[in-house]
């Protein structure tokens, strides 16, 4: 039978965990991460989205909850005087056995309006940059429309803007909380 190993914390004498990284009892390595929370904050789950830029990912400390994403204390309120920043994209909408490259500044409104399968990807820019993409893919372009034919070239793009991405609406936000800060 082999020895339990005891707590290192001077005169504690209780066992420690063992799956710990520490030798310390379960008792201390609460005490320890409260200390360290306290300290550094903990990454968590808000309680309710982000007003400001609709993020679910925050800090919480003892204080009260920051959102990782744009620094907004949560349940503070958006001043209404302030307005949203302008945050131009390009956006790829998947209808069937087509897609649609366009620009909106206001993406949740313009995607509501455009019948789709699925939203691909967004690429961060304004009319400029959505006129070079319908240059770019002109082969593939339906008439003189916004919507392209799927090829391997179209798809090898729209992959190289959604890697890494799991759902283009947090690549939007953090643009949007990236214009806030930057703002001021």
């Amino acid at each position: 039978m082999s020895e339990q190993a005891l707590c290192l914390v001077p005169a504690c004498g209780a066992v420690a965990a063992p799956d710990a990284p520490l030798r310390m009892c379960q008792e201390h390595l609460i005490v320890a991460a409260e200390w360290v929370g306290r300290r550094d904050g903990v990454a968590d789950v808000l309680p309710t989205p982000c007003l400001l830029c609709g993020s679910r990912w925050g800090v919480r400390w003892p204080s009260g909850w920051l959102c990782a994403v744009c620094e907004w204390r949560h349940g503070e309120p958006v001043d209404g005087e302030l307005p949203p920043p302008r945050v131009d994209v390009v956006y790829y909408l998947r209808f069937r056995d087509r897609v649609k490259i366009g620009t909106s500044a206001q993406p949740r409104q313009r995607l509501r309006a455009i019948r789709h399968d699925e939203l691909l990807a967004f690429e961060q820019g304004d009319r400029s940059v959505e006129k070079r993409r319908h240059a770019q893919f002109a082969a593939e372009r339906l008439g003189g429309s916004e919507w392209f034919a799927l090829s391997e070239a179209l798809d090898t793009h729209i992959d190289s803007l959604s890697a890494g991405v799991d759902d283009p609406w947090d690549l939007f936000a953090r643009w949007t909380s990236e214009a806030f800060a930057r703002r001021g």
